[in-house]
């Protein structure tokens, strides 16, 4: 099994360090609902820790969850309401979110704001080796005191100041030092500390945290692309020069970023489909087949035709995994080994979840095929359903199956030319009964009523499938 590891810059062979990986991942900053772009990379961390367990190892999964931030007390502020109110609500809007997408839960969801005293003796410790130092009430990292500093984004400290990246006040000895503590400013929430009134910096939350709950060293840190700089390089330099323990992290994991047009999907750039919105128009399969048909390294584009096209997808799998055969024959028809193995293998090649989906449209190809020559494809069927739900695919059934009614030649001639059913207007029975009455239509080849009976169901928001079976349909979202 081997993974790229953003560090080296190359794909590595997995050795974890233990019987439990430890992972890591970039959480939420709670101070509004979650965009399709956090989606992506949550789905796709989540998928990794799927196949981890599924290939054996026990999975220690950490998540953390930035409930203080410039972010936070800006919008608290212009609603006037408290940060930790704000904080609350996006908190749990996002576990809405991710249940809503069958992301599993991580083991540990810790709190900044429930960090604290492990975040002050983190940053008493660098103090104290001479790694940082106060300055007006906040506390620096000193960048010039880690040699290795720029090592995950490949970039010297020459090249970062001039791309403009170093901020902060004239109280820092280097422009690039970073913040570790920050000085308390009038109206927003602090904390005690050793050098004043204050919050933590972004960057030493999630060293404390991952060091709290993990240890000096973890398997797995993963996050999107737009995190490798500042905010991993910054993990790197605190924690190791923490520790003195090197590496800090054995694979550093990047998921390529979400475009909307040509930029990525932001809050702060405001062209964002929030995950709720996405939920409401497409089923949370129709979502990650739509995300995993990506590379998780490579950039994607959001497109309503893409998630079309992607729920139809879903709706192949679904169908493949709950047909039945028409036929007496019950020995298995489909090498469910091979698809076993060429599944196996491109998710052993860094997660290549579009080879995996592709391997599991091929199957559901082949157990359509098995079904139409009558032979048995159960044990097909289970296999789809156990890699689907390897890559987080419930493939719960939603189509609803009305199978044809056959029509004496007598009546071919007396199927009435006014459309009548029985049952309330939408409901399940009238929806059903239609579909038999459009059946006899088209037995009778009376193809224009069968098209008006369509175009009514269509109407309804009814989708409609026509198989070997029957017809079946389900409600649009």
């Amino acid at each position: 099994m081997k993974i790229y590891n953003t560090l080296s810059g190359q794909k590595e062979e997995f050795l974890p360090r233990g019987d439990e990986v430890k992972m890591y991942v970039c959480g939420v900053t709670p101070y509004d609902n979650c965009h399709i772009g956090h989606a992506m990379s949550y789905i796709i961390f989540d998928v990794i820790r799927r196949y981890l367990q599924f290939r054996g190892y026990e999975v220690k999964y950490v998540q953390n969850i930035t409930d203080i931030d410039d972010k936070i007390i800006d919008r608290a502020n212009q609603l006037s309401i408290p940060p930790r109110e704000l904080a609350e609500k996006y908190i749990n809007s996002y576990f809405e979110d991710i249940d809503g997408l069958n992301i599993g839960r991580a083991d540990i969801y810790p709190r900044a704001t429930g960090e604290v005293p492990k975040i002050i003796e983190v940053i008493q410790g660098l103090i104290d080796k001479g790694y940082a130092y106060p300055a007006g009430g906040s506390v620096y990292f000193r960048v010039r005191s880690d040699p290795d500093y720029g090592k995950l984004s490949h970039r010297s400290l020459e090249s970062m100041i001039a791309m403009e990246c170093a901020v902060g006040g004239d109280e820092k000895e280097h422009p690039m030092d970073f913040a570790l503590w920050k000085a308390a400013k009038p109206g927003e929430p602090s904390w005690q500390s050793p050098w004043g009134n204050g919050r933590p910096g972004w960057h030493i939350e999630c060293s404390a945290m991952s060091l709290k709950y993990l240890g000096d060293t973890l398997d797995i840190h993963g996050g999107g692309q737009d995190l490798i700089f500042p905010h991993h390089e910054n993990e790197i330099a605190q924690s190791e020069s923490f520790t003195g323990v090197k590496p800090f992290v054995k694979y550093w994991l990047h998921n390529g970023l979400l475009q909307l047009g040509e930029e990525k999907m932001s809050k702060s750039l405001g062209n964002l489909i929030t995950i709720k919105e996405a939920l409401e128009k497409y089923s949370p399969d129709a979502i990650r087949i739509f995300i995993l048909s990506s590379h998780y390294r490579s950039p994607l584009t959001y497109s309503e035709e893409a998630l079309e096209a992607a729920e139809r997808g879903a709706d192949r799998l679904c169908q493949a995994a709950y047909s039945q055969g028409g036929g007496e024959k019950s020995e298995e028809s489909v090498d469910v080994e091979s698809y076993q193995q060429r599944f196996a293998a491109v998710m052993d090649d860094d997660f290549n979840t579009p080879q995996a989906l592709a391997a599991l449209f091929d199957l559901a190809r082949d157990i359509n095929r098995a079904n139409e020559a009558g032979l048995g494809a159960v044990e097909a069927q289970k296999v789809l359903l156990e890699l689907a739900g390897i890559l987080g695919l419930d493939l719960k059934p939603t189509w609803k199956l009305v199978r044809p009614v056959g029509i004496t030649s007598a009546e071919e001639f007396g199927v009435p030319t006014i459309i009548q059913t029985s049952g309330e207007i939408g409901s399940e029975e009238y929806i059903e009964n239609l579909i038999r009455q459009r059946d006899k239509y088209r037995q009778a080849k009376q193809w224009q009523l069968a098209d008006e009976i369509r175009a009514k169901l269509v109407e309804m928001g009814i989708a409609l499938e026509d198989t070997p079976q029957g017809t079946v349909w389900k409600q649009k979202r």
